[in-house]
């Protein structure tokens, strides 16, 4: 899964003082880049989604830390022009009537938009991320 494409790694951390920290550290004895991402605490349990640059290397070393599981998935990534209000929602809206549901959206550190979708869903996803892309160029070239 690695190969210079980047992923998506889902990682449930328990909800206590140093858990981040143990997956920071973890990653990073590793050799693993975060591009993006962040983590959310709901009903005592830690959502972690991070934009990785190396997901099996990623995998393997938190899981051999008793990290995990670690879930890998494909992103679709594409820009948003911040100027223009209501960019998320037209994007969402163009997914949603291409029957895709984001299950996680977040940015990297490139200021793109990162977006994970189901397996099945990808292909549909990125024709639209695809669209938009060519879309914005035309905006900015006009």
């Amino acid at each position: 899964m690695s190969g210079g494409r980047l992923h998506d790694i889902e990682v449930l951390l328990p909800d206590r003082a140093g858990a981040l920290a143990e997956f920071g550290e973890t990653l990073g004895a590793a050799g693993v880049s975060l591009e993006g991402g962040g983590v959310f605490t709901h009903r005592g349990v830690g959502v972690a989604h991070y934009l990785v640059d190396d997901a099996d290397r990623a995998r393997a070393a938190l899981e051999a830390r008793g990290i995990g599981p670690v879930i890998v998935r494909e992103v679709v990534t594409l820009r948003l022009d911040q100027e223009i209000p209501g960019q998320l929602g037209t994007l969402a809206r163009a997914m949603a009537d291409a029957g895709v549901g984001i299950s996680v959206q977040y940015s990297d550190h490139d200021h793109r938009l990162v977006i994970v979708v189901t397996p099945e869903q990808h292909v549909a996803a990125g024709r639209v991320a695809r669209e938009w892309e060519a879309a914005r160029e035309a905006r900015r070239a006009g």
